[in-house]
């Protein structure tokens, strides 16, 4: 625990914010894991101040473990935090308080505490490091990490994201789109409203309707169980338009989104907002009101997790964990997703609670710490014993049902 509290520290002292270069966290780990023999490879984001990083600890094999974290934070600002949210500080209660303690160097730092172990032991399977950048603004920088790693260093490995998920498997996890729609109207003045167009007013019918689309997705019968929130969920979440009160608004945005059901896509879904705008246009424009409705999406679509395909490496991590372990369907995005979009067998396993990320005096409890190190070293000892890609071997014993 000690190394990985050390580890933690020096990691929470980046200042990894999206809007920030991750870059001196980079050159961090690629240094601690050269101290150890292991070379570590970057994959650069387009504009050259971020970058994703892949390593491999043990043989060019087929099969092993990618172990996947994103090395960017969400921001501070306007949170009163007790301390410097850079600084690690040791709480009560057994708790570590930092931004990105949770979510989630603190995984990063349970996996680079186990280099020196690894980077000795006789494995027989590698295990991969695959740390991304910009995950927080919309998975931005694991696509590129993925394209690289299935085209240059394996199509066999499995992939266990680290997420803060309690070290309880999730098998499921809903896509997500951000997106920004703006309304462009006519300006006129309020007492003479039938010569303009409100883009306020038309904003109104399109937020309405995109709330009464989830309950038509209930009526419909699509809904999993699984989740918390068992639909496909609309929100909006920001909205700003007009000029004065006594002034038709020319202009209205609104910012939304769309978490997806795995067994939905994002275009079904948005087909219906946009079929709906295409609908509400034409009636204006028969009535004489000129308007136009543009949007454009703010982040790639992070794809669902659907649970499927995921049996290997689902039975590896229960082999590995407590018994009572259960699997979990979460409606956070994850980049888990975009690595089942390639065919890699994936789950989410992490320390920590998704209700500390983002928060205040965000904290991880060095027992989650101490579970997932566990975690590791059972791992890594079962990388000593070959097994087969794609058909692996396990101790005998009963398993629950996967």
């Amino acid at each position: 625990m000690t190394n990985v509290t050390a580890l933690l520290t020096q990691l929470v002292a980046f200042d990894t914010t999206s809007s920030e270069s991750n870059l001196a966290l980079i050159e961090f780990v690629e240094r601690y894991l050269a101290d150890y023999g292991v070379t570590a490879e970057r994959v650069m984001s387009p504009c050259g101040t971020k970058a994703n990083l892949i390593a491999r600890i043990g043989p060019d094999a087929p099969g092993g473990v990618m172990l996947s974290g994103h090395t960017d934070v969400v921001p501070v600002v306007g949170q009163p935090w007790s301390s410097d949210p850079f600084t690690l500080r040791d709480g009560v209660d057994g708790r570590l308080h930092g931004r990105g303690t949770c979510d989630m160097k603190g995984f990063i730092a349970c996996a680079l505490a186990m280099v020196p172990t690894w980077a000795k032991a006789p494995l027989k399977q590698p295990i991969y490091f695959g740390f991304s950048y910009d995950e927080e603004i919309g998975c931005v920088g694991a696509p590129s990490l993925i394209k690289r790693f299935y085209e240059h260093y394996s199509t066999t490995a499995h992939v266990i994201v680290g997420e803060p998920t309690s070290m309880q498997p999730v098998v499921a996890q809903k896509g997500a789109t951000n997106l920004r729609t703006t309304v462009i109207g006519r300006e006129a003045h309020s007492s003479q409203v039938n010569q303009g167009t409100s883009a306020i007013h038309v904003e109104a019918r399109l937020v309405t309707f995109i709330e009464d689309t989830m309950a038509v997705l209930v009526e419909e019968g699509r809904v999993d169980h699984a989740f918390n929130v068992p639909h496909t969920s609309l929100h909006v979440g920001k909205i700003k338009g007009g000029t004065a009160i006594n002034l038709l608004a020319r202009e209205c945005q609104f910012e939304w989104e769309i978490r997806h059901l795995p067994t939905e896509t994002f275009e079904e879904v948005y087909g219906r907002f946009s079929d709906y705008c295409a609908m509400l246009s034409e009636a204006l424009s028969a009535q004489g009101k000129t308007v136009e409705i543009i949007t454009e999406p703010l982040n790639v679509t992070v794809p669902g997790l659907a649970d499927r395909d995921n049996q290997q490496v689902l039975r590896l991590a229960q082999d590995h964990l407590p018994s009572g372990c259960c699997q979990h369907a979460v409606a956070y995005a994850t980049e888990a997703g975009q690595f089942q979009g390639q065919g890699l067998q994936t789950i989410i396993l992490g320390p920590g609670s998704i209700a500390q990320a983002h928060q205040l005096d965000e904290y991880i409890e060095t027992a989650q710490l101490d579970e997932r190190s566990a975690f590791m070293q059972r791992l890594g000892s079962a990388r000593k014993r070959h097994i087969q890609a794609n058909a692996f071997i396990f101790p005998k014993k009963k398993h629950p049902p996967v």
